[in-house]
């Protein structure tokens, strides 16, 4: 039930233009300062969750763990996606409460 509260609200919040969906948009979302919060795939390779883990840290914004590249696109009505980066503070605050709650997903 959670998880799925966390797809609805990705897929609400690339409806209302807070999502960004890529890697190029997301990593300059990310050194813009325009990134509220980052999620990553679990199935991602380690060398791009690493690139990643490091950017977010490096400026301080959030990231999550969070199903894998197929449900994260589908959730976003897209293919397949290794990161999404949530732009609106608000969609950003429940997604990480539901996250870390409800699912037990880490955020660094």
């Amino acid at each position: 039930m959670s998880e799925t509260k966390v797809y609805n609200l990705l897929g609400l919040a690339m409806r209302a233009g807070c999502l960004t969906a890529g890697n190029d948009a997301c990593m300059t979302n990310v050194r813009s300062g325009k990134a509220t919060l980052a999620v990553v795939a679990t199935d991602t390779g380690g060398n791009a969750k690493k690139k990643y883990t490091d950017k977010c840290k490096s400026y301080g914004v959030p990231l999550v763990e969070f199903g894998t590249k197929d449900s994260l696109g589908h959730a976003v009505g897209k293919a397949q996606n290794a990161i999404l980066v949530i732009t609106d503070r608000g969609f950003a605050h429940r997604i990480l409460q539901l996250t870390r709650e409800n699912i037990g997903g880490e955020a660094h």
